[in-house]
């Protein structure tokens, strides 16, 4: 068995869209994330390791930003993945001619629409936004492209307008419209709310660009699902501007676990994708981080250890394996006699039982003193109590 979760999850009846598009903006969201800048290698690596987890669709960048941005972007783009490679263009006929420039698939085209956003950013009124908006979709069209429609900031926009917008936007032939809950500002029950009554004016696929200011990216992108959207954006690791975005790793896993809809994703490369993107960011991936943390599984309470090592799934929902991630049993103040065992048999060393309890205390005492139990430091634990390991 390489899982056990809840058998309260099938209890509630939900469903899913049968065709679900995850569409991943490590390279150009992620990017956006203070401090982070990706190199062309740094892309064509990331974009071979998300093709690798077979993620449906990359948005390779934002190829108006510069020169080196479209070169990095046409790079993916011709670089024969699997995945279909889209990248993001402002309602501009100049963006969008960059973006055919880079042989991509498709585009996101956004404009803000927000009352807030018209007034303070864009400083237009919502009629001229919808012209602009719609000739942008249009000529994207007429050149063949796959084309998104994201009204950013459309969870503060208001209902009346956003429907006009999303509406007009299916009559001009976008593919695709995209909810971006920019600052993070709605719950799971608002954008299901928002989801359904935006089912009634249009028929294309609606995605959730979800960010994570409180937390809830994930849980809005799979309430999204279940109220009729059929694609999600994610990044990996969650990053991204501010609280960062909608994790993959935590979405794909969640749905493959919790809610049974799997979507054929090789989840063992999850791991190294998360880990590349971690040194390539600068960022760390922190220790509690949810399928991808170094913490996720590791054992130290006594207890815990105790089942773990006869059955794994008494503390993990699933096994490390199918995230590429492995087990570790760590050695502390909570630690009992069996991890310590275990401990011992991994290194070779054979005790008595007098000997082990003195090693179990001292790796307790040890780590109180603010020593971290690794390997040397077990050693010469172990060689403080039995002389006869001392050339080990």
């Amino acid at each position: 068995m390489q899982y056990n979760t809840s058998p309260f999850n099938k209890e509630e009846e939900y469903k899913f869209p049968k065709d679900i598009t995850i569409y991943d903006t490590t390279l150009r969201d992620g990017e956006q994330t203070p401090g982070v800048c990706f190199s062309l290698d740094d892309k064509l690596e990331i974009a071979r390791k998300l093709d690798q987890l077979r993620i449906h669709q990359i948005e390779a960048g934002f190829p108006i930003v510069s020169e080196r941005e479209s070169a990095a972007v046409k790079a993916i783009a011709n670089e024969g993945l699997d995945a279909e490679i889209i990248c993001l263009a402002r309602t501009k006929k100049g963006d969008i001619d960059r973006a055919l420039d880079c042989d991509v698939d498709g585009i996101i085209t956004f404009m803000g629409t927000s009352d807030i956003h018209l007034e303070h950013k864009m400083h237009i009124k919502r009629q001229e936004a919808l012209n602009i908006c719609m000739k942008s979709i249009e000529y994207a069209k007429d050149h063949g492209l796959f084309v998104a429609f994201s009204a950013e900031d459309a969870t503060r926009t208001d209902l009346d307008f956003l429907k006009r917008v999303y509406s007009k936007a299916e009559s001009y032939g976008a593919d695709r419209v995209h909810i971006a809950d920019t600052v993070g500002a709605i719950t799971p029950q608002g954008i299901t709310f928002l989801i359904k009554e935006l089912k009634k004016v249009t028929d294309v696929q609606i995605a959730m660009h979800c960010h994570n200011d409180f937390g809830l990216a994930v849980i809005n992108s799979i309430y999204g699902l279940l109220a009729g959207g059929s694609a999600v954006s994610t990044t990996v690791n969650g990053i991204g501007e501010r609280a960062g975005n909608a994790s993959l790793e935590e979405l794909i896993m969640s749905l493959k676990l919790l809610y049974g809809k799997d979507l054929g994703f090789k989840t063992k490369y999850i791991q190294e994708l998360s880990e590349l993107v971690s040194k390539k960011t600068g960022l760390e991936i922190p220790y509690n981080k949810p399928i991808v943390g170094k913490n996720v599984f590791r054992h130290e309470s006594g207890i815990h250890v105790d089942a773990v090592i006869e059955e794994p799934l008494t503390y993990e929902p699933y096994l490390p394996e199918l995230v590429g991630q492995r087990r570790q049993l760590v050695l502390g103040k909570h630690s009992g006699c069996r991890a310590v065992k275990a401990k011992l048999d991994e290194c070779g060393f054979k005790v008595t039982n007098d000997q082990l309890c003195q090693i179990v205390k001292k790796v307790k005492e040890s780590r109180e003193e603010g020593k971290y139990i690794d390997d040397d430091v077990f050693k010469d634990i172990v060689r403080s109590i039995d002389s006869n390991y001392v050339d080990l």
